[in-house]
């Protein structure tokens, strides 16, 4: 789980490089035909590399599909047109929705405790983020990442739910393929020639995205969402620690007292919830 949000966070960083430049729907058609590329190239070296391609729930991988498809649209969209913090605020409310569709959806109760823990890691990242806070996104944009929190929780309970089906390789065609042929035409219709530089960051992309959505789902395969759930909130270390690396931007006193806080109650979660 940690090694999915650390990818993810590098993932967002590069994205964010992009999303100035280039069309949403020509980001991920490229993204996704990298993970695609890959997959098949290293099932040509090695036959049957990640296991079987087929499954006996197409229907479930067509859904986390469009959940992944609708996270990514979401987050990407909002921050176009609001700042982080507002967009961050919103996001690390995913646990929360986590922990409640798993126990309607699955029947895995959270403990309180995990409740409790989750409580402490939020108000981590409001300290955190309260000083950016200034309620200066649109309406519109804070519908897309509402749009993209809930698509991410869904995809989450989904990896649960299909935590029995063995291999990877599944989890990578029944993710890209359906997302990227829903996205082409679009992409088509606002192409823009990338550079040499561009395209290489494109296909990390794919990449980046291809590890992570295997470890995500991984995880989900021997921990329970109570226990994985509030570890979302350790995206906001990666965030500050990618400010520093990327943009040279040191965090504030509040920053760091909220990362505190978070660290604290992704321990503390880890002890209260083991399976």
């Amino acid at each position: 789980m940690m090694a999915a949000l650390g990818l993810f966070a590098v993932l967002d960083a590069n994205s964010k490089i992009l999303s100035g430049a280039y069309p949403f729907a020509q980001v991920v058609v490229i993204r996704h035909l990298t993970m695609l590329l890959l997959l098949l190239g290293g099932r040509l070296l090695r036959p049957g590399l990640g296991g079987p391609l087929g499954t006996a729930h197409p229907v479930l991988h067509l859904l986390r599909a469009a959940g992944m498809l609708g996270s990514a649209a979401g987050f990407f969209l909002a921050l176009r047109e609001m700042p982080m913090a507002e967009a961050y605020l919103v996001y690390f409310t995913a646990p929360f929705m986590t922990m409640a569709l798993a126990a309607l959806v699955l029947g895995e109760v959270p403990p309180r405790a995990a409740w409790l823990w989750c409580g402490v890691g939020f108000l981590g990242v409001a300290v955190a983020m309260a000083p950016g806070v200034q309620a200066g996104g649109s309406l519109r944009a804070y519908g897309f990442v509402l749009m993209g929190t809930v698509s991410y929780a869904m995809v989450m309970t989904i990896n649960r739910r299909l935590r029995n089906e063995s291999g990877v390789a599944r989890l990578i065609l029944w993710s890209a393929l359906p997302g990227g042929l829903a996205m082409l035409p679009l992409a088509l219709l606002d192409w823009r020639p990338p550079s040499g530089i561009d395209w290489l960051a494109m296909a990390a992309n794919g990449v980046l995205a291809g590890a992570a959505t295997i470890f995500l789902a991984l995880a989900f395969r021997v921990a329970t969402a109570a226990r994985l759930a509030p570890l979302e909130f350790s995206a906001l270390v990666w965030a500050v620690g990618l400010d520093v690396a990327i943009w040279g931007h040191w965090p504030s006193a509040t920053a760091m007292a909220g990362a505190a806080i978070v660290i604290i109650a992704c321990i503390m979660s880890q002890r209260v919830t083991r399976d």
